[in-house]
């Protein structure tokens, strides 16, 4: 800024009106004088100093809270006057609870600190500490409370329904049916599937096409992954888990029929499909087995596609396929009459699927419920499925939950089936096999938060300091005691079946293990008894052969998550299979004594 050297001394001029307010003279160098008035208004900022100069600097709390605050003593004050926000810092509550209190009184000592803190700034600062003081206990209440009143889910049993079967037996479609009559699929979209399936010249697969969401599972009319689908009835909560038929999927359907509570067979009555099914190297024989390996309490046998113009609902047709059925899966363990349904129906128009059949196009039907021939006196699927009681749900044992997958969302999320115990927000968990403990964040059931979940509900558990490399599918979510992790194991096995290659069972032999959810490589370490189909019993057998029952010593690549099966029947079954073929069944018999 410059000068100009040639002005003048300034003087008034003569001429110049005298100011009068409102008046067109403006001249505002007076006007910034009230400019400073407001410069009294922060003389109340040092205020808080005095108050808070007269803490002990060295008591542990307060330097936890100036810690926290950054050094802000303005703020840290404030937050010695809210009990709640204090409860949210675990520095504070680990200082708190060290000062003498217990668990249970945590909150009356949270009190007294407080108190005594905040009494140095009541003269000072008396409205906030006094209005926040005698509050901060009563939300803390409420929210408890609110936590104890909610009800635990849906208190509807909730049942896993697998659909197994042969390729192209309908068991798609008649997934896809069940949600249709059941209201959970509106009639716009059955009608786009209707154009869709249509255009692929494939016009009686537009059912199909509600399990089937994935196009290569549309355009070759086979399902790859285990489809999920939910309804519900007024007694009961159903998930529908659509295994795939071909035997190149054989691995996905037991990830699926592990979870199962009930399973579904899926049977062709259409002339040459029953007898390519269930020939050998069809798969209704291996689906048959495995889901009773895998745990399902009950098989309903659906004879699918009665409406067929090579069937048209003739009872013979009905009675050569249950016939030829009942002897294989009695020996595959099912006992017939109380474990084992039989029932006709059309997966395609939906004949005695939630509506019974009309007496005109099956006329026997109604005679056979009266004598109660096919182990039900059901009418329809659906009320066949609601009349079923599921036994050994035990909510009070030991938690069990196998490990299906996880995924990120904002914390590692794991997914699977609570098998026995009951899941709680807050509660902590041990990881099995790598005996990680961790903290349950959150439990979700069918997609839903809950308080807790029951034996039989599908969650979703979120594990507060887990990463996703920490859990991996066929690990074992337990409370104490946790489940045993073993890498031999002596086992109980039937023999099904032999690689083409291979004709003898003998030690060294090499297959896959497959237990609840996990799979691992495994090697026959020593045989130590077989018995025949006659009863014979050998102790000092060296090999075995299809149709034996052995006792072997199997040992693990890696260490699994495994339970006798007398202790834990769903840790405690297996299943072997090799060059795609399921060799051999059984249950453990025998883990290695825990070490000290």
């Amino acid at each position: 800024m410059s000068f100009n050297p040639n002005a003048t001394e300034w003087k008034p001029s003569a001429s110049a009106a005298s100011w009068t307010p409102g008046g067109g003279f403006s001249t505002p160098a007076p006007a910034p004088a009230p400019a400073p008035a407001p410069a009294p208004a922060p003389a109340p900022a040092p205020a808080p100093e005095p108050a808070s100069s007269e803490i002990d600097e060295s008591d542990p709390l307060w330097q936890a809270v100036l810690k926290i605050c950054e050094g802000n003593r303005d703020k840290a004050m404030k937050m010695l006057s809210d009990p709640d926000s204090l409860s949210e810092n675990p520095e504070v509550m680990a200082i708190i609870n060290s000062s003498g209190g217990d668990d249970g009184t945590w909150e009356q000592n949270l009190a007294d600190e407080v108190k005594e803190k905040a009494t140095v700034s009541e003269e000072k600062a008396p409205a906030p500490v006094a209005a926040a003081a005698p509050k901060a206990p009563e939300p803390k209440k409420e929210v408890v409370e609110t936590v104890e009143d909610v009800v635990e889910g849906d208190p509807r049993e909730h049942i896993n329904l697998v659909f197994i079967g042969h390729v192209d037996a309908g068991k798609s479609t008649l997934s896809g049916n069940i949600l249709y009559l059941t209201d959970n699929v509106d009639k716009r979209t059955i009608e786009k599937y209707e154009r869709e399936a249509k255009e692929r010249n494939r016009e009686s697969w537009f059912l199909a096409f509600i399990m089937d969401t994935n196009e290569e599972e549309r355009a070759k009319g086979k399902t790859v992954e285990v489809g999920r689908a939910h309804f519900e009835s007024e007694v009961k909560r159903y998930t529908i888990l659509d295994a795939p038929g071909h035997k190149n999927y054989v691995p996905n359907m037991i990830m699926g029929a592990c979870q199962a509570d009930i399973g579904v067979l899926v049977i062709s009555a259409r002339k040459g499909e029953f007898e390519t099914g269930f020939d050998r190297g069809g798969q209704t024989r291996e689906h048959a087995m495995l889901a009773k390996t895998l745990g399902v309490s009950y098989l309903v046998v659906v004879i699918n596609k009665m409406d067929d113009p090579t069937v048209q609902w003739d009872k013979k047709r009905f009675d050569e396929c249950v016939t030829k059925l009942r002897p294989f899966l009695k020996g595959c363990g099912f006992t017939i009459k109380r474990e084992v349904k039989f029932i006709p129906i059309s997966g395609l128009s939906g004949a005695n699927v939630k509506d019974e059949v009309d007496p005109k196009l099956c006329p026997w039907w109604r005679k056979c419920l009266a004598k109660k021939e096919n182990n039900t006196d059901e009418p329809t699927l659906l009320s066949l499925l609601d009349s079923l009681n599921m036994k050994d749900r035990n909510a009070d044992a030991p938690l069990r939950i196998p490990v299906l997958d996880r995924y990120t969302d904002r914390g590692t999320i794991a997914m699977g089936k609570v098998e026995s115990g009951t899941v709680r927000p807050g509660m902590k968990i041990t990881l099995m096999p790598t005996r990680n403990q961790y903290k349950v964040d959150a439990v979700w059931a069918n997609e839903k938060p809950v308080v807790s979940a029951r034996p039989g509900e599908n969650v979703l558990v979120k594990l507060n300091g887990c990463g996703t490399e920490d859990v991996l599918r066929g690990f074992v979510i337990c409370s104490q005691p946790a489940c045993r992790a073993v890498d031999k194991l002596i086992v109980h096995l039937a023999l099904m079946d032999m690689p083409d290659n291979t004709r003898i069972f003998t030690a060294g032999f090499a297959c896959m293990f497959h237990a609840h959810t996990c799979e691992e490589e495994c090697t026959v370490t020593k045989i130590f008894e077989t018995t025949d189909r006659k009863g014979n019993v050998n102790k000092s057998a060296q090999f075995a052969t299809v149709g034996m029952r052995v006792v072997c010593m199997l040992s693990l690549n890696r260490t699994v998550p495994v339970e006798t099966f007398s202790d834990f029947a769903f840790l405690g079954r297996f299943t072997l299979r090799t060059e795609g073929k399921t060799i051999g069944i059984g249950k453990v018999h025998k883990l290695p004594p825990k070490k000290e």
